[in-house]
């Protein structure tokens, strides 16, 4: 969820990368120089009429008194229930009525790494249902376990532990049986912060995992590996050998403790199997199109100059730390421009450019957005004019004051894609929270989870429906 290397979290941004010609391994690796062609700013908001005439919108709370709301989840089973991720260890159950239930569903708490109240990027992150949970039960969650002994370095210990497992629901609906608990994956991670922590099951029915590059500044802390490319020093999410962290994953959770998907595109290949798409710096937030193409949309938090919304194919590279945003990254000055880098990694993979490019505040040509918040492609009937729209937003615009913002964006054509600020009727200005996720019922209405708190305390947490204007 943050910026690293900030004495508070940063989802931000990102810089440019650098020289023209490489040989590796006798590999020609061309390089791009920025030649800016687009707009003149990535910040820049598309009108009214590129979108269409948009109705009025507002949010409506649906539930309250969570300690740091960050999801919503849809159960499929037709009960109509909403399922919202408390980043404390807590998953609370919102029925069919619209009321949140007084016992959570889960509680793994006890199984995390203690959070910082002020600010943290660890916690419970996801949850995601099987395909067949109306029959069989399961659910899955990503949390952050304590750290197991060791560490990425002599000196050095590992911060937590990323944790993909899996649970039943017990004979009761609403509660899930603690006992039941299955371990799929189990990684050691350097830094607090950078975790990812979106799972979701595709319409393949596997499961897609994001994790973040492990944390720390610029890829290039403890705990990330030097890489092919030189300039920048490391990491981990331009080395598929290495480790798992800076991709998504996907694998078939019907194994032991799971299988790989035949199709991945590093199997039989140099790349470890479970990886799906790479070159990721925070993959915070991801969800699959309920219609149209299914296609997996991916907020990446960036550095210090660029937020970024990816399309994740299949055995994509997706650029950090050579790229951030459109341009060039540097890893040293990560507020200064270089013009030159690679185009292409040192297996021939294109490093392949967002959709979406936003300015992070810190940026020196402007910007307000802390981090970017991947949302939801619209699939509901309440909002006509939304359809096929993806939703997506920004943290905050600084980290005093939770002022994140809302934006729209038609996904087709070439990138990059236009959007446009969605203004509130009773928050003209933004959403009034800090926007911390996103969720879709089985109807394809989008729902927010904000908060009045930066970090995870107190009991501002909330759950907001997307909404017409009265």
């Amino acid at each position: 969820m943050k910026k690293s290397g900030q004495p508070l979290p940063t989802f931000g941004k990102v810089i440019f990368g650098v020289v023209c010609i490489f040989f590796f391994s006798g590999l020609l690796i061309t390089a791009c120089k920025k030649t800016d062609t687009r707009a003149s700013s990535t910040e820049e908001i598309a009108t009214a009429a590129s979108l269409g005439k948009l109705k009025s919108v507002d949010i409506q709370t649906i539930a309250d008194g969570f300690v740091s709301a960050i999801g919503v989840v849809a159960s499929p089973d037709n009960t109509n229930r909403l399922f919202v991720i408390d980043q404390i260890g807590k998953i609370w159950i919102i029925d069919a009525t619209g009321n949140k239930l007084a016992t959570p569903f889960l509680d793994v708490s006890s199984m995390m790494v203690t959070l910082m109240p002020g600010y943290d990027e660890r916690g419970l992150l996801g949850l995601a249902f099987h395909p067949n949970y109306s029959t069989n039960g399961k659910f899955y969650v990503f949390y952050t376990a304590p750290p197991r002994p060791g560490g990425p370095t002599a000196t050095t210990t590992w911060n937590n532990t990323t944790t993909i497992a899996e649970f039943r629901v017990s004979s009761n609906a609403n509660v899930a049986d603690i006992n039941s608990q299955r371990f799929l994956l189990q990684l050691n991670h350097p830094q607090f912060n950078h975790n990812g922590g979106t799972i979701a099951f595709g319409p393949d029915g596997y499961l897609y995992i994001s994790i973040g590059d492990g944390g720390g500044a610029d890829d290039v802390a403890p705990g990330h590996v030097e890489d092919w490319y030189a300039f920048n020093a490391g990491g981990n999410a331009q080395d598929i050998e290495a480790n798992l962290m800076g991709n998504v994953l996907r694998i078939d959770v019907n194994g032991n403790p799971y299988n790989i998907p035949s199709d991945n595109p590093f199997v039989n290949k140099p790349g470890l199997d479970e990886i799906w798409a790479y070159g990721l710096r925070n993959p915070y937030r991801f969800s699959f199109d309920m219609g149209g193409s299914r296609r997996l949309f991916l907020g990446d938090a960036g550095q210090s100059r660029y937020e970024e919304v990816d399309i994740i194919e299949k055995g994509g590279n997706y650029g950090w730390n050579v790229k951030e945003g459109f341009e060039c990254f540097n890893a040293a000055h990560d507020l200064e421009e270089v013009e030159e880098c690679p185009t292409m990694d040192n297996f021939g993979n294109r490093l392949i450019d967002p959709v979406i490019s936003i300015n992070n505040a810190a940026n020196p040509e402007g910007g307000r957005a802390t981090t970017v918040i991947g949302g939801n492609v619209y699939r509901g009937h309440a909002i006509p004019g939304f359809m096929g729209k993806y939703i997506f937003g920004t943290f905050s615009q600084s980290f005093t004051t939770g002022d994140g913002e809302l934006f729209i964006a038609n996904p087709a054509g070439p990138a990059p894609w236009s959007f446009e600020e969605i203004n509130l009727a009773s928050h003209p200005n933004d959403i009034g929270y800090f926007l911390k996720g996103f969720g879709q019922d089985l109807q394809g209405e989008i729902y927010l989870a904000v908060s009045g708190r930066l970090g995870p305390s107190g009991t501002l947490g909330k759950v907001v429906k997307l909404i017409p204007a009265p």
